[in-house]
Order: C-alpha cells, then sequence, then structure tokens
C-alpha cells in the first residue's frame, strides 16, 4: 500500500497477476469439476483460492479471485468461460436492442462477492487485497465479438461505424464495473485494479477519444474510498500517459516496455507496477535471475514501485520459480 502511494518501504513489494490458480495444484484440486464462474460464487472457496498463493509464495499481497464477466453474468447475461477459450456470450451486444439487456447489479446480486471479501480480509490480517474489474473496452470486446478475438473486427466495426452506440455501451459497462469494485472495497479490499487486458489493440486517439473517458468514470466512482487505483492493459505501451490520465494512481506496465522508460511516458505521480515477461519464468534460474534484478534495477529511480509480472502466471508456470522470485526480490530491493 505504501509502495502504491509512492512512499517509503522496507523492500520492494511483490505480487502476481493470476497468482490465485493457474499454476497451483492445489487450486486444480480445489476446483476440481466445477465450472470457473460457479467458483466465484461460493465464498469460502473464493477465500480459499485467494490465499492459496500468499501461503504458497509469500506475496506482498492478495488478488481476489473471481472473473471480470461475473458481474454481467449477475445480471442474467447468457455467458460461460469456456476451458481454453475463454468468456463465451451467447448472444452478441452489437444494437442499441441490446444494449438494453446490460444493467447495473443491485448490490444484493453480488452479496457473495460482499462476503468473500469479508472472510479475506479477516484472514489475510495486515496483508492487503487487491480487488479488481474488467474495464469498460475489454469486457465491450468479449461483449461485441461474442468471445475472445485476435484482431477485435466487430469491436472496431462498432466503434468507427456505430460510435453513439459504442460510447453508451461503454458507459454503461463503466457503471456495471463501478458497482463490482464498490462491493469489493466496501467489504474491506484495500486496492482495485482495472484490468484493460485488450486495450493494446488501439490507436492512442482511438483510446483517447472512446474509451478513457469510461475508464475515467470507473477510477473516478472509487476514487472516494481512499483506495490505490491500479490500471493494467497488455501491449499499451503508447497508451501509458494516457492509461495514468484516467485516473490511476499506479499504472501496469507489461515486459515491452523497460520501467525507466515507462516512467518518463508516464510522468510525475505516478507508482508503476510490473514488469517481468511471464515467459522468462521457463528459463533456468540464472535467467530468471539475471531479467528480475533487469526489472529492479529499472525501477531503482521510481518514487513508487511493485514488482509483478508484465501479464498473468501462466498454467504451466512451476511455482517454486515464483517463490523464488519473490525471495529475490526481497532480497535484492532491502
Amino acid at each position: 500500500m505504501r509502495a502504491c502511494r509512492r512512499e517509503p518501504v522496507e523492500h520492494t513489494p511483490v505480487w502476481f497477476m493470476r497468482q490465485a490458480g493457474r499454476a497451483l495444484p492445489e487450486y486444480r484440486k480445489a476446483r476440481e469439476g466445477m465450472p470457473m464462474l460457479t467458483s466465484c460464487t461460493i465464498p469460502e472457496l473464493v477465500a480459499e483460492i485467494t490465499l492459496q498463493p500468499v501461503r504458497r509464495y509469500g506475496v506482498d499481497a492478495a488478488i481476489f479471485f473471481s472473473d471480470i464477466v461475473l458481474p454481467l453474468k449477475a445480471i442474467g447475461l447468457g455467458l460461460e468461460i469456456k476451458p481454453g477459450v475463454g468468456p463465451v456470450i451467447e448472444q452478441p451486444v452489437r444494437t442499441e436492442a441490446d444494449l438494453g439487456r446490460l444493467r447495473v447489479p443491485d448490490p444484493g446480486e453480488l452479496s457473495f462477492i460482499a462476503e468473500a471479501v469479508r472472510i479475506l480480509t479477516a484472514e489475510l490480517g495486515p496483508t492487503p487485497l487487491i480487488g479488481f474489474g474488467g474495464a469498460p473496452f475489454t469486457l465491450a470486446s468479449y461483449l461485441i465479438e461474442g468471445g475472445p478475438s485476435r484482431n477485435y473486427e466487430q469491436t472496431k466495426a462498432m466503434m468507427y461505424g456505430a460510435p453513439d452506440l459504442f460510447d453508451a455501451l461503454l458507459d454503461r459497462l463503466a457503471d456495471i464495473t463501478a458497482a463490482f469494485l464498490r462491493v469489493q472495497l466496501g467489504a474491506g479490499a484495500s486496492a482495485v485494479q482495472l484490468f484493460d487486458s485488450w486495450a493494446g489493440a488501439l490507436a492512442p486517439a482511438d483510446y483517447r477519444r472512446h474509451v478513457m473517458p469510461a475508464s475515467a468514470k470507473v477510477l473516478g466512482a472509487v476514487a472516494g474510498f481512499g483506495a490505490p487505483r491500479i490500471h493494467f492493459g497488455v501491449g499499451t505501451g503508447e497508451l501509458l500517459a494516457l492509461m495514468g490520465a484516467a485516473g490511476a494512481d499506479v499504472v501496469g506496465v507489461d515486459w515491452r516496455v523497460p520501467l525507466d522508460e515507462a516512467a518518463r511516458r508516464v510522468g510525475p505521480g505516478k507508482a508503476l507496477q510490473g514488469n517481468l515477461d511471464p515467459s522468462v519464468v521457463f528459463a533456468p534460474w540464472d535467467a530468471v535471475e539475471a531479467a528480475t534484478r533487469r526489472v529492479l534495477h529499472d525501477a531503482a529511480g521510481l518514487d513508487g514501485h511493485v514488482f509483478n509480472l508484465g501479464h498473468g502466471v501462466a498454467p504451466q508456470t512451476n511455482p517454486d520459480v515464483l517463490t523464488r522470485i519473490v525471495e529475490l526480490v526481497h532480497e535484492a530491493s532491502s
């Protein structure tokens, strides 16, 4: 929390995106035979999965186990997460009539989220819990495409060809994500991260015109909680300044831009998060150590730095390597 606020720290704190699950055998055992979205609605299971990497890795923060599409599922939208594919939407959102199917969830519809957060904050003690939500553009891309996409043809076709509808969709999704984050913060989450996983598909001018206002609306909606707000995207090197200007306290950086250069692009007044290439963990330890130390070197002059991967933990990652990275970051930055 101090690093996010650019205050002095004893050592660089570290957590990993997607640390809860995927690579952990105890996670696979806990979720055996259970659909992803179902597992996200059982507070005791959510708490257990969230805690597993904190016990295993010794990270400095927990990341809430959930999914960015969960609030859409909570309002009755037909969708499922298909293993090996991702979120798949039953009826894509491509017309003004489709927009009418989207509404802001009532707090009661997300009560299981609040309950899981309360369980976790009691268990975690002083260890912060990071809540999260999906940024409007990334959610919109799933809704418009009907699932994951490589080139976002339908999404960009709407953005360019029906900009009023596109902007209205993102504005509606901003309200939905803000409600999702408010439930987490209201129940005790210490910080939140807004994931704009697919914003890197956009040119800066399009991001500024069509996407930034909706992301800024989400981040502004939770400013009153006083919790650090992290804003992260993949392939967003050309967007870093805009993502910071949208209202983030911390800008997440993927592995493509060194942190010292990212700091120059973002400008003063923001902490940075990142940015070890998630694939480095598959190399021999000497290479992992060298890459980890390089990230710390690039961040040495920053006001605030939270060590992380440049994207999520890959499912085939050896958990022991992540434990060693945490130990190395703590030792080398002390």
